[in-house]
């Protein structure tokens, strides 16, 4: 029997899935989130959740909060089901649901007033968001905040009424000053080096624009801690509704399915308080940069690497690319060869031991994880995930064979088509641009390396353009697959 999800069918959900041992009714919102998407329903919520059953801190749910279409959509769903979610962990022995339960609701554009109005309570303590890796104004090529995007234009022309994410935070904080009111901590939960910094630099950017004095307040008073979070979800689909509804007997309009393993380490930076999280698997540390550098690269880094080569031989889901033995030996080779050789020491961890665990979470084949999630966004990833480790290598006066392949892959899978001829269907801010600039590549493989926004410094370097072009005449002569043999057998480029 199917049952709607909802507050009045959890004594009939218990049966298939684990429901909240908590009542709703008791919590009371303390955490501000904008970006009530899939990762931060898998992740910061479900640890939340896992609090909350121990009956800690139910003064720290969440208020959920979105400028896009898709939050609205995303509202419109979580509110005809009591703002619960199933979330279904796959691990490659064992699956299982449990409904979650710590938002208690959601504010959406063109509420703008409202959210502004929510950040001013001074029950808000934390104001955190997952909004992608590309929103936060950032210049890619520099690392700096861009006052140039139309966006922060806008907001800067207009501060009492913003329309973005970091407007909006900077009137909270306005209102909170005005009121005498504590600041909140702003909480990244993105994937970025120096996420907490870089929230920062939006945010005091963004407010030096139209008032440098409390661009200078916020500096002096508001914490942006650091966080590294790791939690492998892929996107919904009618798959996944279907699953929890004949498996698991739930109706849910949007759940979110992920792997078993989770991480989240943060640093410990929080004035107003914060709640227990330690409790449930949270690790507080006083820099997480080792930490957060060594997922970027070696697991982010690790799903660039293989998401076009999966791409253009046609292959749909990540289980299935490392099920390929080329794929999966090229990935394992530029790892332990290139990216692992330049990450920093982890405290009391194994670089080779972490990626072994990062072989076998993208071998999970119940996840479901697609090539096509991992191979959007690449104007934002590649200058995050691959590119850092490039410049690290030339810098240090090192090959880069794999990394340089790795970026060809990605120029090659803009031309369009797979191996065998498919049309590929793009999912970038940039894909246009990148799909001209691909194609006249071909005339000169330096004309893609130009894209001084995403290849900056590193588009420049004679070993890297060297590399780059033999790697991108292969895959354009012989094929993906035998690049990669070439590359296994250590013939790319001479």
């Amino acid at each position: 029997m199917t049952h709607t999800l909802s507050l009045a069918h959890l004594a009939d959900i218990a049966s298939t899935a684990s429901v909240p041992s908590y009542r709703r009714d008791q919590l009371k919102a303390g955490i501000l989130h904008f970006g009530v998407g899939n990762f931060h329903r898998a992740h910061q919520a479900i640890y939340l959740h896992e609090l909350f059953n121990k009956g800690r801190d139910l003064d720290w749910a969440i208020l959920g909060a979105g400028i896009m279409p898709s939050d609205r959509l995303m509202k419109e769903k979580l509110e005809s089901q009591d703002y619960l979610t199933t979330v279904v962990e796959q691990d490659n022995n064992r699956s299982a649901a449990t409904v979650t339960g710590p938002m208690t609701g959601i504010l959406t554009a063109p509420d703008f007033d409202k959210i502004v109005a929510a950040l001013a309570d001074p029950a808000i303590r934390i104001v955190s968001m997952t909004i992608t890796e590309g929103g936060y104004y950032i210049d890619p090529a520099t690392g700096k905040f861009d006052p140039t995007h139309p966006a922060m234009v806008a907001d800067a022309a207009d501060p009492s009424h913003p329309k973005s994410v970091f407007g909006l935070i900077i009137a909270g904080l306005r209102a909170r000053r005005a009121a005498g009111i504590p600041p909140f901590t702003v909480m990244c939960c993105d994937n970025i080096p120096g996420n907490g910094e870089v929230t920062e630099a939006t945010v005091t950017g963004l407010a030096k624009l139209s008032d440098p004095d409390f661009a200078h307040w916020i500096e002096e008073n508001v914490a942006f801690p650091n966080a590294m979070v790791d939690r492998i979800t892929p996107a919904t689909g009618e798959r996944e509704i279907g699953i929890a509804r004949d498996t698991y007997g739930i109706d849910d309009k949007w759940p979110v399915f992920c792997e078993e393993f989770k991480q989240w380490v943060l640093e410990d930076k929080f004035p107003l308080g914060r709640p227990a999280l330690e409790e449930v698997g949270v690790t507080f540390v006083k820099d997480v940069a080792p930490y957060e550098l060594m997922k970027l690269r070696i697991l982010n880094g690790g799903h660039a690497a293989i998401a076009y080569p999966a791409a253009l031989m046609d292959i749909h889901f990540v289980h299935e690319s490392m099920e390929n033995p080329l794929i999966r030996a090229y990935l394992a080779k530029l790892e332990n060869e290139e990216i692992i050789p330049i990450v920093p020491p982890v405290p009391d961890t194994s670089l080779a031991d972490y990626f072994t665990l990062i072989e076998s979470r993208f071998l999970n084949p119940k996840i479901g994880d697609t090539i096509p999630r991992l191979a959007q966004d690449g104007s934002n990833r590649q200058p995050k995930f691959i590119l850092p480790s490039t410049a690290d290598r030339l810098a240090k006066g090192l090959d880069v064979t794999g990394l340089a392949l790795v970026s060809a892959l990605w120029c090659r899978y803009f031309e369009g088509v797979t191996d065998s001829g498919k049309e590929i269907t793009f999912n970038d801010p940039s894909a246009d641009r990148l799909h001209a600039t691909a194609l006249a590549s071909k005339a000169d493989p330096r004309v893609f390396l130009a894209l001084g926004d995403i290849f900056g410094k590193v588009g420049e370097n004679p070993q890297f353009i060297k590399r780059f072009g033999e790697a991108l005449a292969s895959l354009r002569t012989v094929g993906t697959a035998e690049t990669l043999q070439r590359y296994l057998d250590g013939t790319l480029g001479g």
